[in-house]
């Protein structure tokens, strides 16, 4: 068995890391206390790794971090690796984003969520990385409870539904998250245990 730091405060990231997972020797567990490195990196890698170095820092143990963020083509990748801090609140976010494509055209606005995983050793060492993206297009209007972010405005053509609108185990094995996610529990399998 191998006990792996998720390097973040956020229980919903671990819950939906753990609801991806199923293998029941990998477990995974959140940073203790106040986690809030600086994340100054120019890429979602490099903010990954930042987190992740951190958290080692804190922890001793392995750690697995991740960045992500919306790409959307009209606005050249924009919000980009900065989506966590587009607007203050997630209503705010999701106003800002259809306001500036209010006049595009649909077939204009393809945008994709990207996941950026890094996992490092107990000293901070890079072990492996994964990259993991889901693609579609911005909706004029926000659908589906599910899911959080710019969920409810993210259309999956190939769902004919936002990401908001999908069912949990649904989102869980198509998601950019579980794109990154299920490559990197096969490294760890092979590698770790």
């Amino acid at each position: 068995m191998i006990k792996i730091t998720l390097a973040t405060s956020n229980p919903h990231k671990l819950e939906e890391i753990n609801a991806i997972n199923t293998n029941p020797n990998i477990v995974f567990d959140v940073v203790k206390g106040d986690f809030d490195p600086i994340e100054d990196g120019k890429t979602f890698e490099e903010n990954a790794k930042i987190k992740a170095v951190e958290a080692s820092k804190v922890e001793r143990t392995y750690c697995l971090a991740d960045d992500s963020g919306l790409c959307v083509d009209a606005l050249e990748g924009r919000p980009g690796i900065h989506s966590a801090r587009y607007a203050k609140t997630q209503k705010e976010k999701i106003e800002k984003l259809l306001n500036e494509l209010k006049n595009v055209p649909y077939e204009f606005r393809g945008a994709y969520f990207v996941c950026s995983m890094v996992l490092v050793d107990k000293k901070g060492n890079v072990l492996h990385k994964e990259t993991g993206k889901a693609y579609g297009y911005i909706d004029d209007e926000e659908k589906g409870t599910n899911g959080f972010g710019f969920d409810p405005v993210f259309f999956m053509p190939g769902y004919d539904k936002t990401m908001a609108e999908l069912a949990e185990k649904e989102k869980n094995k198509i998601s950019h998250r579980a794109n990154a996610l299920i490559p990197m529990l096969k490294w760890i399998e092979e590698n770790l245990l």
